[in-house]
């Protein structure tokens, strides 16, 4: 895990501890000055903790991505949104969680393709009932 990961993650695992709590616990466990300052710095005081917690729960052990997927899946859509942080940040939390270059490429592709798709449909104004009609004939829903 990686020392922000892991920093985040003590962070949150006093739920709504609050923010000098959360503060002495990383900087006694992760070794450093609490909360990365690029959190601290730039969110309302008034939310830090909950935002804090709800980021810790999201890669909890109850989370049903394993860390690989998650970093995937957030790399794709920071390139999407594009956030030149987000990209950084989450490239190198997948390659800390083993993803390879390839599938670094692949999700960073397939966000790119999802865009692309989107753009048509939405851009042409197909019907959206008639699109999820012949979707669900190609592929029938499995609930």
């Amino acid at each position: 895990m990686t020392r922000m990961m892991m920093a985040v993650a003590i962070a949150c695992a006093g739920g709504m501890a609050s923010a000098q709590e959360t503060g002495n616990e990383m900087a006694e466990t992760a070794g450093d000055q609490g909360p990365p300052e690029f959190f601290s710095s730039i969110y309302p005081e008034h939310a830090f903790d909950e935002a804090m917690a709800l980021y810790g729960a999201l890669q909890s052990e109850e989370a049903a991505l394993d860390p690989k997927t998650r970093e995937l899946v957030a790399l794709a859509v920071a390139a999407q949104i594009p956030c030149d942080y987000c990209v950084y940040a989450h490239k190198k939390n997948a390659m800390s969680a083993g993803a390879t270059e390839g599938e670094l490429r692949e999700a960073v592709a397939i966000a790119a393709n999802v865009r692309m798709w989107s753009t048509m449909l939405n851009g042409m104004d197909y019907d959206l009932a008639a699109f999820k009609a012949e979707h669900d004939e190609i592929m029938p829903p499995t609930n």
